[in-house]
């Protein structure tokens, strides 16, 4: 169940960078709105998920997933193109997570 939650918290999360993008700057409502509501449940989320995993482990989780996730998002939507380097970068974050959860004793297996 940890692992759902966490997912949920990435979700969130990247629900609320994508937002914060489309709100530019804050000076479109609908898109702050959601920035801010989404935020907070991604904070929540992640801090159920800090009864299961320890914070460095759990942090390191959900940024990571995100930040490939707003990437795809970024390329996919905003039109952000992403050289070698910055693709390369994003699968040693990917690498990273599967390192974690396959050889880890510190996550739930």
């Amino acid at each position: 169940m940890a692992y759902v939650t966490l997912m949920l918290a990435v979700l969130a999360e990247t629900i609320g960078t994508t937002a914060l993008q489309a709100s530019q700057q804050f000076s479109r409502p609908l898109p702050s709105v959601i920035v801010v509501v989404s935020y907070a449940a991604a904070f929540y989320l992640l801090s159920v998920v800090l009864k299961t995993f320890p914070v460095g482990i759990a942090y390191a989780l959900w940024s990571g997933l995100g930040i490939v996730f707003i990437a795809i998002i970024g390329a996919a939507i905003f039109n952000q193109k992403l050289d070698i380097a910055a693709i390369l970068g994003i699968g040693l974050i990917l690498a990273g997570i599967v390192v974690i959860n396959l050889f880890s004793n510190t996550t739930p297996h």
